[in-house]
């Protein structure tokens, strides 16, 4: 009608909700048409490329950020851990705080079983305190 004549002419965009409506479906419609054209990229395929360089600027802003000594660079651990990542072909997933948190929990019971038997520890129980005797052989 005479409304939307106006509107076209002096560029005025329309709020009534039929016009509302329409250029709603024409912005999906546009959405449909560019999302054709779009592919999306492999983790891989984002991947900076390492230098030596580029490693050296984050391992400096590592230690920064999470205010460790120079010396853990050094470390044979660290070292080590590098290592394990950079045989990674599709990036590397870091554990969450529970899974690391278990994860060192059971590392630490091993560690004390097998202490445990490298000592000759055995754990008597008497009422409700159990005491520990160690064999010297």
């Amino acid at each position: 009608g005479k409304y939307q004549q106006w509107a076209k002419a002096n560029a005025f965009i329309s709020k009534l909700p039929g016009n509302i409506k329409a250029e709603k479906e024409k912005t999906d419609q546009a959405q449909q048409t560019i999302n054709v054209h779009l592919t999306e990229c492999k983790l891989s395929e984002r991947m900076i490329p390492y230098t030596d360089k580029l490693f050296k600027k984050a391992a400096i802003e590592w230690l920064i950020a999470t205010d460790q000594p120079t010396q853990a660079l050094e470390h044979p651990k660290f070292k080590e851990m590098i290592d394990v990542a950079s045989r990674a072909m599709q990036g590397v997933k870091i554990p969450g705080c529970k899974a690391t948190c278990t994860e060192i929990m059971q590392i630490f019971k091993t560690h004390l079983t097998w202490l445990k038997v490298k000592l000759n520890v055995c754990t008597i129980s008497f009422s409700t305190r159990p005491f520990l005797i160690y064999v010297i052989e």
